[in-house]
């Protein structure tokens, strides 16, 4: 199921000018797309702060510079290095569409597609004019619901038209849990507006609070729809109610990283005992993939309340749910009073976010979304070379040498586990910069004058190309993120790292730069996606990708108490107020940061052996490893944001993947001269790879 993929993380106008600031690395004008990349070095000393003390705040002392100097911009919710790179690679796509949609003649056919894309998304004043009547059939197909008995063909087409994951539930393929060489389907839970859960369960003043303003969000929908203000009132408290009784059957965020709790496999009976009130024969042949007979139902308890709901629940309520649902997950396509009111509520009062982004930003992350690798073969042909591949290819090959000989020489680990785990790292594949085989999407017809059916029509093409995976062997080549993304990925059932173009790129990836920041940004990226394999998520895989045990008692229980270690560390960092980091949730990754930059020490230090390394800029070689590992994190957050990461995100915020990772490392301590009895260093630091 690629929602267990673990992740690092959570157009031509003036073009002389645009060119010329890329050329200077300077800030790109916000209006202007680029024609290139901008450089921004791997190691800025511009971005440290010289009066902080490394030993006491390695994150202020790398990276306080850098926040003074980068205020957060309006339309976003945080700002960071990855952040201001997503947004240099995001200019440098809209000059490439902007080129693209700007010319009719010599263009490919994937050109054409993703060129006409972009002009029909960038054509407000014909999305002004339409309103709300692009969706106009899907409200008309809810109203003509009769009975329950329409409501699985109904529920297939608009899970297949409009997606979204607020539609009851989600249906789709992946990999068996226990056969990972083959693809089954997956029903997942779903149902909900607002972003988890515990929006809907937990009762303090600020949740209280958040219920509250989406109710009145929702009511305004409602009334953009055409509504009288009296009955979308009474339409919201519907929608909460039921979104609630499905909150309340959902697990949490931290349950959901136990992949032991989302495989329950089920043939067509079981899925029909789950929710008898639910005709799965209409909704699978509505679907095109009638008689199926293995299912993974990933939360049996939630299938059970929501037939609970539609059993007990009016045919009109119903209704209003699915209508409120089809704006939600369209608004975002349709007229600016729609866009707006949507921005709103999901990024002014959510997340604090004052403006709303500029058209171009929203258009490009469109195209990226519904037609990504012919969007990423344009960046990968002006970005990416052979020579850039080989090298990240070779660094990632050292990191997994590294894993080799620190799996070897473990002293907690039996040689029956190690067997099992040089196995897997073993057969772990690498897939570096953009897929060996580009996604054909020749059969999504894409108009110049019509952007909701182009998305319509891309979302129909996605989502017949997962279904009809169903029952057939895995295609292990395919790739979960296109390759402008500024990210990467492990997937367990893969095992394989993932790493798009966009995320090998400067100052992430500096060629200019020597190895020492290197190694301890893209080198520390590297070693924290392989570490994924073998976190308390990831080890729960073996070397095929199968949900399968293959530790011993003993050193299963050796890993978790380390983890331990690891979570009850972090879980003492205070993220905003009264809000500390949940250690549970982060545990993945701030065992995957820890290891990564350990492996990362530890191919560094081989491939450096025998060099004589000399300081720069004022730094040894060993502390410009660290600062560079620590700078790829520089970020500034806004409150609300912060709030919405405590319960969403399995990151820790920036700060502690610094500071959380260096005093677990005696190395920095070392590099930097600290002593015991300083904030940096632990007199037991916790160490589980």
């Amino acid at each position: 199921m690629k929602g267990l993929a673990s992740l690092l993380f959570f157009g031509l106008g003036s073009v002389f000018n645009a060119a010329m600031a890329d050329a200077a690395g300077l800030p790109l004008p916000a209006d202007k797309p680029a024609v290139s990349l901008p450089y921004t070095p791997g190691l800025d000393v511009q971005s440290m702060d010289a009066s902080a003390n490394a030993c006491v705040d390695f994150y202020q002392y790398a990276c306080g510079g850098w926040v003074d100097k980068n205020p957060i911009p309006d339309d976003q919710a945080s700002w960071s290095v990855y952040g201001k790179m997503e947004n240099d690679n995001q200019h440098f796509l809209w000059g490439i569409l902007d080129g693209l949609a700007a010319t009719t003649s010599h263009r490919s056919v994937t050109q054409k597609q993703i060129g006409n894309y972009f002009a029909a998304c960038m054509d407000e004043a014909t999305a002004d004019g339409l309103g709300v009547e692009p969706i106009r059939k899907y409200l008309n197909l809810v109203d003509g619901i009769r009975s329950t008995r329409d409501l699985p063909a109904v529920l297939s087409r608009l899970h297949m038209e409009i997606g979204g994951r607020g539609l009851f539930f989600q249906f789709t393929s992946s990999q068996d849990f226990a056969d990972s060489s083959q693809m089954i389907a997956f029903a997942s839970a779903g149902g909900l507006g607002l972003p988890d859960r515990d929006y809907y369960t937990k009762e303090d003043e600020k949740s209280v609070t958040i219920r509250q303003q989406y109710a009145a969000h929702v009511a305004r929908i409602f009334t953009l729809l055409g509504d009288p203000p009296q009955d979308a009132k009474r339409e919201a408290a519907v929608v909460l109610n039921m979104e609630l009784a499905l909150a309340k059957a959902s697990l949490t965020r931290v349950e959901q990283r136990d992949p032991q709790k989302l495989f329950h496999k089920v043939n067509a009976e079981g899925l029909r005992a789950l929710t008898p009130s639910f005709d799965w024969s209409a909704y699978l042949h509505e679907s095109g993939v009638g008689n199926l007979n293995s299912f993974n139902v990933t939360e049996p308890a939630f299938y059970q309340a929501l037939d609970t709901l539609l059993s007990s629940t009016s045919i009109a309520n119903i209704k209003t749910y699915l209508r409120w649902h089809i704006a939600h997950v369209t608004a975002p396509y349709l007229s600016s009073a729609l866009v707006t009111e949507d921005f709103e509520f999901f990024r002014k009062t959510l997340r604090g976010v004052p403006r709303l982004q500029p058209r171009w930003k929203q258009c490009v992350k469109r195209v990226d979304e519904d037609l990504g690798e012919a969007l990423g073969r344009e960046f990968v042909r002006r970005v990416f070379g052979p020579e850039l591949k080989q090298k990240s290819l070779q660094m990632t090959r050292q990191i997994e040498q590294a894993m080799q000989e620190d799996l070897e020489h473990l002293s907690w680990m039996s040689s029956e586990t190690k067997k099992n785990a040089l196995e897997k790292l073993h057969t772990l594949a690498n897939k570096i910069g953009y897929p060996d085989k580009w996604r054909d999407y020749g059969s999504v017809r894409i108009r110049r004058d019509d952007f909701v059916g182009n998305v319509v029509r891309a979302t129909v093409f996605e989502s017949r190309r997962q279904l009809a995976k169903i029952g057939k062997p895995l295609d292990r080549s395919e790739w979960g993120m296109t390759p402008p993304t500024v990210n990467a990925y492990y997937d367990p059932q893969m095992n394989d790292i993932n790493f798009p173009a966009g995320v090998l790129q400067p100052p992430l990836y500096d060629p200019k730069m020597d190895d020492a920041p290197n190694y301890g940004n893209t080198g520390g990226t590297i070693g924290h996606e392989l570490t994924h394999g073998f976190d308390d998520e990831g080890r729960q895989f073996d070397a095929r990708g199968n949900l399968h045990d293959w530790w011993t008692a003993k050193d299963a229980k050796e890993f978790t108490d380390r983890a331990q270690c690891v979570v009850e560390r972090y879980s003492q960092y205070t993220i905003i107020d009264d809000i500390k980091i949940n250690g549970q949730l982060t545990e993945g990754e701030d065992i995957a940061d820890l290891g990564g930059l350990v492996l990362a020490w530890m191919a560094w230090k081989g491939e450096t052996q025998h060099e004589s390394l000399n300081p720069r800029d004022g730094f040894t070689p060993d502390q410009r490893f660290f600062i560079g590992y620590a700078q790829w994190t520089c970020e500034s957050t806004r409150p609300a944001q912060l709030r919405v990461q405590a319960l969403t995100d399995p990151h820790s915020p920036g700060q502690y993947r610094v500071n959380g990772v260096m005093v677990n490392m005696p190395e920095f301590a070392k590099a930097f001269s600290c002593k015991v009895g300083q904030p940096m260093v632990s007199s037991k630091p916790c160490r589980v790879w």
